[in-house]
């Protein structure tokens, strides 16, 4: 799924500048719009799956409408007078620019839907599954995950984003349609094997009527045992989610950093000499770069450098590698600055060479594009500890039967970010002007001062980590027990009732039972 959604975003910039005939500031605002609203759908598809589907059901509706939007990239960009030719009249038998928008935006639409559905559950789903294995194995399970998320991306980047760029956008897009399909396969395959937690009831409508009744304050009058009207183990749940939103609030800008290797970074590499040898490179392939540092740290500190601190008692909180992460990213734009300064450099002292991209000609510096490599390894690193903590942070703060809520909202600061990140983008155009030598993000970056843009991003980001250290510093943890049910062995009598009812809500202790002190061991 994740080889079919980057061989998706990898080149968006590029064939709405080449095949749509868009602008290319233009390119860069449907990149970030794309990439926001699938980062808020999560919100939607963890309700369905809490409330009404489950995690099951809703990754596999998700997948079937995500199916439907693939099938409709490759028809926005099939030439079809190569296989129907031309009418009578001489009149080739072709799609206009204006249907293929309308084709080319319907499947962006459908596959923002299916991904961001499959994005909310899949993390959680798959962390169900060892949870009774313990707290180390969930945090395995998450980082693994997030390995083989950038083990299908390394794929897209390096090898379906060449095919799209050099051979065509019509073979291109068809492999992603085919990846999908086989995803769908192998997940139904297997479902006999899964764990599955039935859904429970309106989790939203029921955490707002918490807060009501509780006046946003005093929570202890929402409880049950206090005369409220919701059991005690829910209002406390509602308390850990209301606890998490002050930190997800703040990574939201990490986000708007994250996203400018899909627009501003793209843009910088259009502008670079792409070629290695005699041929010419994928724009997108500097994110093969990003997936490397990923692949590589990713194992390092699961298998040595975790268990190494934890076996002097100085493993990092979930807080403190997100802390890390902003550091790293906040480093990526500082470093893309400074190597758009030495690119315009160049290119006043040796002049421009015209650069052919997917029939596109762009004036490029001489400096390779494989100069971009450190802020892409920078974002990487910063992904292992921001985006890797996060999930797992967003995972351990929720009651399970919240987890796919929590989660929805963790994805969401991805979407707000690339929507900030544009919105940046829009002020700095407003303020600065779209007339070179003084607008910051002109439509041709080489007679702008991109390189301000690049050092203001950096600046926000370090003021944003100053304040996130302060609201780490003050969050008061959930206490394991609190996000997890005790695993309790009874000595009982096999005609007596059971001790522990389930509900979908959890397990809550059963009135009818009762026994000796002695007879419990947890």
């Amino acid at each position: 799924e994740r080889l079919t959604y980057y061989s998706v975003t990898a080149n968006v910039v590029l064939f709405c500048t080449n095949t749509l005939k868009l602008e290319s500031t233009t390119a860069a605002t449907v990149s970030l719009v794309f990439s926001g609203t699938v980062f808020i759908i999560p919100v939607i598809g963890g309700y369905i799956a809490d409330t009404l589907a489950g995690k099951y059901n809703t990754i596999l509706g998700s997948g079937l409408i995500y199916v439907l939007g693939l099938f409709l990239l490759p028809t926005s960009a099939f030439d079809y007078t190569d296989f129907f030719g031309a009418d009578d009249d001489g009149v080739p038998f072709d799609l206009s620019t204006s249907m293929r928008r309308v084709y080319y935006f319907m499947g962006l639409v459908f596959v923002a839907i299916g991904t961001g559905g499959i994005k909310a559950n899949v993390g959680p789903f798959g962390a169900q599954q060892v949870e009774d294995l313990g707290p180390e194995a969930v945090q395995s399970f998450f980082n693994w995950f997030y390995w083989f998320i950038n083990a299908g991306s390394f794929i897209a980047f390096l090898g379906v984003a060449y095919i799209q760029q050099n051979v065509s956008f019509s073979l291109g897009y068809l492999i992603p349609f085919i990846s999908m399909i086989v995803a769908l396969v192998i997940f139904v395959a297997v479902k006999s094997k899964y764990k599955q937690t039935p859904p429970g009831g309106s989790i939203i409508v029921d955490s707002l009527g918490v807060c009501c009744d509780a006046g946003c304050r005093k929570f202890d009058n929402a409880r049950k045992s206090n005369g409220g009207k919701y059991p005690d183990d829910f209002v406390t749940g509602v308390i850990a989610v209301l606890r998490v939103i002050p930190v997800f609030l703040l990574i939201i800008l990490y986000w708007a950093i994250y996203s400018q290797m899909q627009s501003t970074f793209f843009l910088q590499g259009e502008r670079m000499d792409a070629k290695l040898g005699s041929v010419i490179m994928p724009i997108a392939v500097l994110n093969v770069f990003n997936t490397i540092i990923i692949l590589i740290l990713i194992p390092i500190m699961d298998k040595v450098v975790y268990p190494f601190l934890a076996k002097y008692n100085r493993s990092p909180t979930h807080l403190q590698r997100i802390g890390l992460g902003f550091v790293l990213s906040a480093l990526s734009v500082l470093v893309a600055g400074i190597l758009e300064i030495y690119r315009k450099k160049d290119i006043e002292e040796n002049g421009v060479i015209e650069q052919k991209l997917s029939g596109d000609t762009f004036n490029a510096s001489s400096i390779s594009i494989f100069a971009q490599v450190p802020q892409f390894a920078l974002v990487g690193a910063s992904e292992v500890f921001a985006s890797v903590s996060g999930l797992e942070f967003a995972y351990s703060q929720a009651p399970s039967f919240m987890q796919g809520l929590v989660m929805g909202l963790f994805l969401m600061t991805s979407g707000i970010g690339n929507y900030v990140s544009e919105a940046i983008l829009e002020i700095v155009k407003e303020a600065t002007g779209a007339d070179p030598p003084d607008a910051w993000f002109p439509e041709e970056m080489n007679d702008g001062k991109t390189e301000n843009l690049f050092f203001m991003l950096a600046a926000l980001m370090a003021v944003n980590t100053l304040v996130f250290v302060v609201v780490a510093y003050f969050y008061k943890y959930k206490a394991p027990e609190e996000t997890q049910y005790l695993e309790v062995e009874k000595v009982v009598d096999p005609d007596k009732p059971p001790p522990y009812e389930q509900t979908t809500g959890g397990f809550h202790e059963n009135p009818g039972y009762s026994e000796h002190p002695e007879s419990t061991r947890l």
